[in-house]
């Protein structure tokens, strides 16, 4: 009779720490949940902007006075950024073939808007192009930006500025910057991933010490 009644009581345990796990784990995909909607509607806002408003376009030597980087390249590579305050914006690869200040590698990383008010140049893969860049907050975090409101330019349709500037000087260092390229919204996603990490580790940590 004893027996009877103690594997009753331990069934009774079973059952209901198999409840308070199935709660916890509600309650865990319910945060998941959250956070997944939650990175959606954000993705799905519309990027912060402002109408572009550009004074008159500078001279060479102002243009170049005020940059960081002038240098003259080819796009190799095109990715779109969106962070999680909502800028959006276009991060571009640049292949350097000379350079006039401030840029010493074979490829450069430039950011821009996306264009239509936000002041982001129409940069084309597989182009070549004199740019001036600065650095900037414009499109979220500092980094060397360039927008239509600059002198750069397709630089077949630049000839006036390269008559100024002189001829410019090849790279010293040679670099690959692809792979950082492609890890321009990696951070988010592994956000993300220590969220749900967490969580697993919460939900564990609670059946130990239920068992």
């Amino acid at each position: 009779m004893l027996t009877l009644i103690l594997g009753y009581k331990k069934y009774q345990t079973m059952v209901v720490v198999e409840e308070i796990e199935m709660i916890y784990l509600k309650k865990a995909m319910t945060l998941l949940a959250c956070i997944f909607i939650g990175i959606f509607i954000i993705g799905s806002f519309p990027s912060i902007s402002s109408a572009c408003s550009c004074a008159n376009l500078p001279s060479v030597e102002e243009e170049f006075e005020r940059s960081k980087a002038v240098f003259s390249g080819k796009v190799v590579d095109i990715k779109e950024k969106k962070s999680l305050k909502g800028y959006q914006s276009k991060s571009v690869l640049f292949e350097v073939t000379n350079t006039w200040k401030g840029v010493e590698q074979s490829q450069i990383i430039i950011t821009t808007g996306q264009g239509g008010g936000d002041c982001g140049y129409n940069f084309i893969k597989g182009e070549e192009y004199l740019v001036y860049a600065d650095e900037s907050i414009m499109y979220g975090g500092k980094s060397l930006v360039s927008v239509i409101c600059d002198r750069t330019d397709m630089l077949s349709s630049s000839q006036e500025d390269l008559e100024v500037l002189g001829e410019g000087q090849p790279p010293i260092e040679e670099v690959n910057l692809s792979g950082k390229h492609n890890r321009n919204q990696l951070y988010i996603w592994a956000t993300v991933a220590l969220i749900i990490g967490i969580v697993v580790f919460f939900i564990l940590n609670k059946r130990k010490r239920l068992d």
